[in-house]
C-alpha cells in the first residue's frame, strides 16, 4: 500500500486510491462539485485543487490524480487557497443570485463552498450568460442558468440508471445540459439527479416553493412501495409529510430511491379515511367506533374469523391481528392477497438469498417471471453492476426493456427445466450463478422448478447462495415469517367460509368470494378495499406509526413515526386492541412496547435489525416442473401499484405522461 504525506501527516492508502481519497482518509475536507463516490471521475469542476510534490509547481485536481508512494500533498498552502478562490469566482461568473428563491437554498453545495472557499466578491462586470429552461418531465424542475456543468446528472443516467437520456450539447460558453429533444426523463430512478445536483439547476418540481429545510422535522423511515425496503428520510411540517429523501445504506439502496418512493408521499394527504364508516341499506355511512364494534360483536366471530394482510402493513399490525384471531380460536390468516399459494415450509426458499450487495458479484443470472425494472428498480441497478463486471443475464418471460444486455429465452416456463445448450454451458462454468424468481413465476407454480434448477447448477456453494425470490410487497416477507400463509393460499380461507373477514389494507384482493361475510377494512385510503367493505376502520399509513418491516432479502428494519394520522384515524394495532376488548378476548398486550415484545418472543428474528437467519435451502423435488407461459407481469403500471400512489397526483401525472404518452386532464376539462 502506498504511503503519502498529507499536510505533514503520513498515512497508508489503498492501491488505486486518488489523492482526494487520501486527503479524506487523513481527515481533510476537500471541496468538490463534479466528483461523487458512486460515479466515474470527470475532473471538470477543478474545485478540488491541491499542491502535490513531486510534480509541477501548480495546483492539481486531486480527484483525477492517483496517489503514489512518497507523495507530499498540501491542502492548505497560499497557492491552493488562491487557486480555489479563482475557481469559485469563475463558477459564479454566470450564476444568478437566486438563493432567496432557490429550492436548493439551505442545502446547497455551491452556497456552502462559496462561503468556505470563495473570495467573497467578484471582479466580473460583463453581461452574464442565460440558458433557457429544459423540460425533463413532471418530476424534475430545471433552471439551467444555474448549471455549473459538473455532469453528475449525465453520469448518473448513463452509469447507474442505464438510460442515456441526459447529455451535453455545445461547447465553451454555449454548452448546455439537456435531454436533447427536451422530452421527459422516462426511467424509474430519474429524480435521483435532484439529490446529485450540487447547485439549484435540477430541483424537485412537485416540491417547488413548498418549504425550507430548516422548517422540517426529519424522521428515519423505510420505503414501502416495493419489497427492497429502501432507507428513506421523511421530512414533515406540522401534520404533513412534505418530501421523502434517500438515506445512505450500502447494503440496501446505496443512496438511491425510486421515483415512486420519493413522490408518492403527496398521496398521504389525499383520499384519506379519517372517519369510521358502516354500510347501511347498501351505502357506506358515517358511524361511531362503538356502533361498528357492536356490529362486529353481533356477528359472533369465533374460529370463523379471518385476516388478510395487504402489501404495506408493518409486522406489529400483522402480529396484533394474529393475536386477536388466536384468542378467538382462528388460524385463518393470509398475506398473499392476490391468490398465490407457493410452498412456504422453508423461508429460505422464498428469500433473496444472494443479498442485494451479493447479486453484484454474480457472473450468470437467470431472471424468471420478473419485470425487475418495475418490481425492484434498485435491484436492477445492482444487476447492471454485475453485467459491467462481466455477468451474463438471461430472462424467461414476456419482453421488457432492460437497461443492460440480456438474452430473452421466450415466455414459456418449460425453458427453466430445458435450457438451450449454450445457456446451460454458461451456468455450468459460472463461479457464482444465480436465479431470480419473480411474482409471475410464483403465481404459475414454478418455485419447485426453480429449486430444481438450483440443484442442477449448484447455485448453493461455499460462501454463495444464488437462489433468489423477488417479492414486490413490503409486507410479504414479514407476513411469511409471522405465518401469514395458508397451504392453499387465499382459497383455503374462502373454503372456510368465515363470518368476519378483517382486511389489513388489502386493496388488491378479490372480495367477491366473501360476499356473505362481514368485511371489515382497516386501512388508510379510500381505495378498492374500502369500497368493498361493510365496515371501515380508519388506520395509519407507514408515515404515521412506528413499525418493523422485512425486505425481500430477509433484512429486518424499523421505521419511525413522522406525523399523526388525520381525523379519527388510529394506529392499526390500537384498533385491533380495542376490537379485542369489544370481543371480550385477551391478546396479551396493552402498549406498543408490549406488542413488540410479544412479537419478538414469537418470532425472535424480528427483534434483530439486519439479515434474519432463515435456514438452509431445501432439497428440490426431482420431478418438479414448470409449465405455462408468462405473458404479463403482476405490475402493469409502475407508478400506481398501491393505494398511496393511486391517491398521489404526482404519480397519476407520471403514469399518464411517462407510460401512456398523454396529458393529465385538469378538473375543468
Amino acid at each position: 500500500m502506498p504511503k503519502v504525506t498529507v499536510d505533514g501527516q503520513e498515512i497508508e492508502v489503498p492501491e488505486g486510491a486518488t489523492v482526494l481519497q487520501a486527503c479524506e482518509l487523513a481527515g481533510k475536507e476537500i471541496p468538490r462539485f463534479c466528483y461523487h463516490e458512486r460515479l466515474s471521475i470527470a475532473g471538470n469542476c477543478r474545485m478540488c485543487l491541491v499542491e502535490v510534490k513531486p510534480g509541477p509547481p501548480k495546483p492539481q485536481a486531486s480527484c483525477a490524480l492517483p496517489a503514489t508512494d512518497g507523495q507530499e500533498i498540501r491542502t492548505d498552502t497560499p497557492m491552493v487557497k488562491t487557486a480555489r478562490e479563482g475557481v469559485m469566482e469563475f463558477l459564479l461568473i454566470n450564476h444568478p443570485l437566486d438563493c432567496p428563491i432557490c429550492d436548493q437554498g439551505g442545502e446547497c453545495d455551491l452556497q456552502d463552498q462559496s462561503v468556505a472557499y470563495g473570495r467573497g466578491a467578484t471582479r466580473y462586470t460583463m453581461n452574464k450568460r442565460a440558458v433557457t429552461e429544459k423540460y425533463m418531465g413532471p418530476l424534475i424542475k430545471t433552471i439551467m442558468t444555474r448549471c455549473i456543468h459538473c455532469t453528475r446528472c449525465v453520469r448518473f443516467s448513463e452509469e447507474i440508471a442505464g438510460v442515456d437520456e441526459i447529455g451535453a450539447v455545445g461547447r465553451g460558453e454555449d454548452m448546455q445540459i439537456t435531454t436533447y429533444l427536451e422530452q421527459a426523463a422516462e426511467h424509474e430512478l430519474s429524480a435521483n439527479v435532484i439529490d446529485l445536483c450540487p447547485v439549484g439547476a435540477l430541483t424537485s418540481r412537485p416540491y417547488a416553493f413548498e418549504a425550507r429545510p430548516w422548517e422540517l422535522k426529519k424522521t428515519l423511515s423505510i420505503d414501502v412501495s416495493d419489497a427492497v425496503g429502501a432507507n428513506i428520510r421523511l421530512d414533515s411540517r406540522g401534520r404533513e409529510v412534505m418530501r421523502a429523501l434517500p438515506r445512505i445504506n450500502d447494503d440496501v439502496n446505496e443512496e438511491w430511491i425510486s421515483d415512486k418512493a420519493r413522490y408518492q408521499v403527496d398521496g398521504l394527504s389525499r383520499r384519506r379515511l379519517d372517519k369510521v364508516f358502516m354500510r347501511k341499506r347498501g351505502k357506506l355511512q358515517e358511524a361511531t367506533w362503538d356502533e361498528v364494534f357492536k356490529a362486529i360483536t353481533k356477528a359472533k366471530p369465533g374460529n370463523d374469523i379471518a385476516a388478510i394482510a395487504g402489501d404495506m402493513v408493518d409486522c406489529e399490525t400483522m402480529f396484533a391481528a394474529k393475536a386477536l384471531l388466536k384468542a378467538c380460536g382462528s388460524t385463518l390468516i393470509e398475506g398473499r392477497q392476490t391468490g398465490m399459494d407457493y410452498d412456504v415450509s422453508s423461508l429460505a426458499a422464498v428469500n433473496f438469498n444472494s443479498t442485494f450487495a451479493g447479486i453484484e458479484t454474480a457472473d450468470a443470472i437467470l431472471i424468471v417471471g420478473s419485470h425487475i425494472r418495475w418490481e425492484a428498480p434498485l435491484i436492477n441497478v445492482r444487476i447492471r453492476k454485475a453485467v459491467k463486471r462481466g455477468a451474463k443475464v438471461f430472462v424467461i418471460g414476456a419482453f421488457w426493456d432492460t437497461t443492460y444486455p440480456a438474452v430473452f429465452l421466450g415466455d414459456d416456463l418449460s425453458a427453466l427445466g430445458d435450457l438451450p445448450d449454450e445457456v446451460a454451458d454458461v451456468f455450468d462454468s459460472a463461479e457464482r450463478p444465480a436465479i431470480i424468481m419473480g411474482g409471475a413465476a410464483l403465481a404459475q407454480g414454478a418455485l419447485g422448478a426453480g429449486l430444481r434448477f438450483a440443484d442442477q447448477f449448484k447455485l448453493v456453494r461455499d460462501g454463495w447462495n444464488g437462489f433468489n425470490v423477488l417479492h414486490f410487497s413490503a409486507a410479504r416477507m414479514g407476513g411469511l415469517m409471522l405465518g401469514y400463509a395458508q397451504k392453499g393460499g387465499i382459497k383455503d380461507i374462502v373454503e372456510a367460509k368465515p363470518k368476519v373477514v378483517i382486511s389489513l389494507g388489502a386493496d388488491e384482493m378479490d372480495f367477491e368470494p366473501f360476499a356473505d361475510a362481514l368485511k371489515v377494512y382497516i386501512g388508510h385510503h379510500g381505495d378498492k378495499g374500502a369500497h368493498a367493505a361493510d365496515i371501515i376502520l380508519p388506520g395509519a399509513s407507514y408515515a404515521e406509526k412506528d413499525g418493523t418491516y422485512v425486505n425481500t432479502e430477509g433484512r429486518v428494519q424499523f421505521a419511525e413515526k413522522a406525523v399523526f394520522a388525520p381525523g379519527d384515524a388510529r394506529e392499526d394495532w390500537t384498533i385491533l386492541r380495542a376490537l379485542a376488548d369489544a370481543l371480550k378476548v385477551d391478546v396479551g398486550f396493552d402498549s406498543f412496547a408490549q406488542l413488540q415484545s410479544a412479537m419478538i418472543a414469537d418470532v425472535p428474528a424480528l427483534g434483530e435489525e439486519g439479515l434474519a437467519d432463515l435456514g438452509v435451502l431445501p432439497k428440490a423435488n426431482a420431478k418438479a416442473k414448470a409449465e405455462g407461459a408468462i405473458s404479463t407481469y403482476p405490475i402493469r403500471d409502475f407508478y400506481l401499484t398501491n393505494p398511496i400512489a393511486r391517491a398521489s397526483e404526482v404519480m397519476q401525472r407520471c403514469s399518464v405522461e411517462l407510460l401512456h404518452g398523454g396529458e393529465l386532464a385538469e378538473a375543468a376539462e
